[in-house]
């Protein structure tokens, strides 16, 4: 499998190519204002290879991976991140007790329903905790649908995706049980803040 093969088709046919390149990278520098902002500890959601936990433990942060690909998870754990090889859905450490989540990198698509997987960041997060999300720009689609992982070598079954536009972050940010407290954008990259009530 090549890196620059790999794509996200919606099950309407349209393909979202897949940045395994900036995956694989040391953190950008968007990426390293986003982090910033984040309070310990730190749970990265859908990490992939681990390059925020890696940045966060490399500047004395306490931070862990979660991811269900068991290659990201191999990835990871051969560079030293520490993660963990499961669905934010499962049973997790810290319950209630993290100061953050990140869920960057297209992750808000986790389980096709960002309402849902807001509302479990808010059970990970303590009172006052935040999320950080990745979010697409301004006048961009959000919506729910069905997607594969394709490239060279196959494809993956169809799963639940979604897609989650700035525009609509107040709205699901409301239904989630969560505050948004901030929306910036760096690098052409969009993000937003999200607080636990």
């Amino acid at each position: 499998m090549t890196q620059s093969s790999v794509v996200l088709r919606t099950e309407d046919g349209f393909e979202l190519p897949m940045d395994l390149d900036l995956w694989l990278s040391d953190p950008t520098a968007a990426d390293g204002e986003l982090l910033k902002r984040a309070v310990g500890p730190v749970l990265d959601v859908g990490c992939g290879p681990g390059r925020h936990v890696w940045a966060l433990a490399r500047n004395g942060v306490v931070a862990l991976g979660v991811d269900a690909s068991r290659s990201a998870v191999d990835i990871a754990l051969s560079r030293g991140v520490p993660v963990l090889q499961r669905s934010i859905f499962d049973p997790l450490p810290g319950t209630g007790r993290w100061g953050s989540l990140l869920i960057l990198d297209g992750s808000v698509g986790i389980g096709g329903d960002p309402v849902a997987l807001l509302r479990r960041a808010s059970e990970l997060l303590r009172s006052g905790g935040r999320a950080l999300v990745e979010v697409g720009p301004p006048g961009s689609d959000s919506r729910n649908f069905h997607a594969r992982l394709e490239s060279g070598a196959g494809c993956t079954t169809w799963f639940p995706w979604a897609c989650l536009g700035v525009d609509a972050v107040p709205e699901v940010a409301q239904r989630a049980g969560m505050d948004w407290a901030e929306i910036w954008n760096t690098e052409g990259r969009w993000f937003a803040r999200l607080t636990k009530l």
